[in-house]
């Protein structure tokens, strides 16, 4: 076993078949290192063995999803070097931030979530069904991800674990298990999330130890820093700063760092039904997310 490990969880909605959706989600993340840093790209390529997908979408949708012409729009994605002036404008439009105050609404009044229209009212019920873990459908997923951790912890591996959209909570959710249920040893070292709802109000309060008061129970134990990175005109991550939320987890012998950054940051994938703010496949080849990355790995050799 490789003894440095990028594990990658995935956000909410059937993905392509495991092998398609790693492949794309790899090349995405290290054009992403590239723009960064050519050199670390050139040796992060040579480690592929490294990256981990947890594939737990079709164990929640039983579905997959069409992949035929995705190719072409992530091609597309790696030849674009930057955000045009029409995805600044798009990411900055009124609506998306009208959006965002009836959603920041809504997560202090869940009552209200039969005003939104469909697409999101679906979205909450996913996250519902999530929540309530129905058919221990969490646990499965959750499951799925603590097997992979738990040899990686055991042997003292470098791990970078990523968490993208709904990916996020059950990571969160599956480092508070291994900690603080299963008092696994060890700690990941980098928790990197993106387009991340773990600053919503609605998240916080169905999170697995969110009714401890006692913050060394409370929160997971296993993450030595962690990361938040937020893309202008993503609604997901309601709270774009995640390190006031979960500062008591500064506490001595928890984390050691939590950083947001959302500034001047743009997802600019694109498909065949327009700008997407919150595709996991832009936020990859963002320069800011590959630094991240090759930060970690170039350290992780150390």
């Amino acid at each position: 076993m490789s003894q440095r490990h990028i594990i990658y969880v995935p956000g909410k909605n059937p993905k392509p078949p495991s092998g398609h959706h790693r492949e794309m989600l790899w090349l995405t993340l290290l054009e992403g290192v590239r723009r960064e840093d050519p050199q670390i790209a050139s040796d992060l390529k040579r480690h592929a063995d490294s990256f981990k997908l947890i594939a737990w979408n079709y164990i929640y949708y039983k579905s997959h999803e069409d992949h035929s012409d995705q190719v072409r729009w992530i091609e597309a994605l790696i030849k674009k070097k930057e955000p045009t002036e029409r995805d600044i404008r798009e990411a900055k439009a009124w609506k998306h931030k009208l959006d965002k105050a009836i959603y920041k609404a809504i997560d202090q009044l869940p009552s209200l979530i039969q005003v939104l229209p469909r697409t999101a009212r679906l979205t909450a019920e996913e996250l519902d069904r999530y929540f309530k873990n129905e058919d221990k459908i969490a646990s499965q997923v959750r499951e799925q991800l603590k097997q992979a951790l738990r040899p990686m912890l055991e042997e003292g591996h470098k791990v970078l674990l990523i968490g993208h959209s709904l990916g996020s909570v059950i990571a969160y959710d599956s480092l508070w298990a291994l900690s603080q249920l299963e008092h696994h040893p060890g700690k990941i070292d980098l928790f990197l999330t993106i387009g991340s709802p773990l600053g919503m109000n609605y998240v916080q309060k169905r999170l697995l130890g969110s009714n401890y008061k006692d913050h060394h129970k409370k929160y997971p134990a296993n993450i030595r820093n962690w990361v938040n990175i937020t893309a202008v005109g993503d609604i997901t991550p309601l709270d774009r700063s995640l390190a006031d939320d979960y500062k008591d987890m500064l506490k001595p012998g928890m984390t050691e760092s939590i950083k947001d950054y959302s500034k001047g940051i743009y997802n600019y994938f694109r498909n065949q039904n327009g700008l997407n703010f919150h595709r996991s496949y832009g936020y990859l080849v963002n320069p800011v997310v590959g630094k991240v990355i090759a930060q970690w790995w170039k350290d992780s050799a150390e």
